[in-house]
């Protein structure tokens, strides 16, 4: 059963926010409260800014993150040159819970960062416990061997033959685990996230 607080969230800021609310029982319901919402004449319009404050926080929620440590990482993103949308979004990508998830090592975000807390990823063959490490291009991850054999990952193992991921993120059978073969790039035209708006959010 979907938790009360993940559902009414995903209402508030829209499904792409949590992998739970991106299912057909979500999609009904929002399709019923859209349908009473048109009805609604005396609906309010929403300020650039809280459009900006709603992006954020979808942004944050969807990676997982508290307000100080994703606020630190567009303080950063905006102090390099360059482009800050784009440094980001590759910021952000390159963590290893997310490549874990990308990966389809994980089938949540939350679940991915479980899965690194709890020690069962190496990174170049080296034990991580932080999710938050950064991947480099070239890295490798892989499944610790005293891991491999856990329920978590053996229950896992048809949907991660079944499992697509990002171009760049491949499986090398040779190291035995999910080489980062390049930068994940955003294309603002298709994203689920306005990272622009983001941006602008906090240089207000």
């Amino acid at each position: 059963m979907l938790r009360p607080k993940r559902f009414k969230i995903g209402r508030r800021l829209g499904p792409a926010v949590f992998d739970q609310t991106q299912t057909d029982r979500f999609a009904m319901s929002e399709a019923r409260k859209k349908n009473a919402a048109k009805k609604d004449k005396h609906k309010k319009n929403i300020s650039a800014f809280n459009l900006a404050l709603r992006e954020k926080q979808r942004v944050r929620l969807y990676y997982g993150m508290t307000e100080r440590q994703f606020a630190a990482y567009v303080k950063h993103a905006t102090e390099l040159k360059g482009n800050p949308v784009s440094h980001l979004y590759t910021r952000l990508e390159s963590r290893l819970d997310n490549i874990a998830y990308r990966a389809g090592l994980a089938p949540t975000h939350r679940a991915a960062r479980q899965m690194v807390a709890h020690g069962h990823l190496l990174v170049n063959g080296k034990r991580i416990r932080v999710p938050s490490h950064q991947v480099s291009v070239e890295d490798v991850v892989g499944i610790r061997g005293g891991s491999s054999g856990k329920p978590l990952f053996m229950l896992g193992a048809e949907k991660l033959k079944e499992h697509q991921s990002p171009a760049w993120i491949a499986f090398d059978e040779k190291k035995g685990g999910w080489r980062v073969g390049g930068q994940p790039n955003l294309d603002e035209a298709t994203s689920a996230f306005n990272f622009r708006s983001v941006i602008e959010y906090y240089s207000r």
